[in-house]
């Protein structure tokens, strides 16, 4: 009987994740963009913050910040039995939110894979894009007979959050040595775009100009001294 009763348990969860992963599908830029242009008035929805959203975002969708608390009586409103389209900046975020929504009964659910980093096709823009850095002043920067090193990141970014504190010390023991800048992706997205970075973090080495090393993602304190 308890063989009997364990396998049971073992083919509800295979059941489960197998019918989750077919209401589930996370895709490219260009599929979600087909599959948004043939469904008739979708359900476009952009999870990250209102301040996100308010710079930029997707034509037509509705902002419903994954990390509000309303997040689940605001999609409860929502046709269950039509296609659902989810993203965010990167993935991680609109790749929960999607799972909440299968949770919830959403029948056919659409991520769009690496978010709106990623995405190339029409966007709109609520409020002027914060100026940032320009690619000249961004050279001037790099152009220095010390090292430099750049951090990319953001105030959403969970590994950014994590990495910010050991890269906030290093930045007072490496003064005079090597040049750490912390930059805004938000403020810097232009440049970012510019440079072809579409996740976060970022750590980018320069020497004389020239880019001799970058990582993207979450990088440990031990990791991120030994490369330097």
């Amino acid at each position: 009987m308890k063989n009997l009763l364990l396998l049971f348990v073992v083919f509800q969860l295979t059941s489960c994740q197998s019918q989750q992963s077919k209401t589930i599908e996370t895709v490219d830029g260009k599929t979600y963009s087909d599959k948004l242009s043939n469904t008739k008035n979708p359900q476009l929805l952009d999870v990250r913050t209102p301040e996100e959203y308010a710079v930029e975002h997707l034509e037509n969708a509705s902002n419903v910040n994954w990390n509000g608390n309303d997040f689940v009586s605001k999609v409860e409103k929502l046709d269950k039995s039509q296609p659902v389209f989810v993203y965010c900046k990167v993935g991680g975020r609109s790749s929960q939110a999607a799972n909440k929504l299968a949770e919830l009964g959403f029948n056919e659910i659409y991520n769009l894979d690496g978010g709106i980093m990623k995405w190339q096709g029409k966007k709109t823009s609520n409020v002027s894009s914060p100026k940032g850095l320009t690619s000249a002043e961004f050279e001037k920067l790099i152009n220095s007979d010390k090292k430099v090193i750049i951090n990319f990141s953001a105030k959403w970014c969970a590994p950014c959050k994590k990495m910010a504190p050991y890269l906030t010390k290093m930045q007072e023991e490496l003064k005079g040595k090597i040049t750490l800048v912390k930059l805004d992706a938000d403020e810097n997205k232009t440049l970012m775009e510019s440079m072809k970075l579409n996740e976060l973090p970022v750590i980018l080495i320069y020497e004389n100009g020239k880019e001799t090393w970058r990582n993207l993602g979450y990088l440990s304190e031990e990791d991120f001294r030994l490369k330097i």
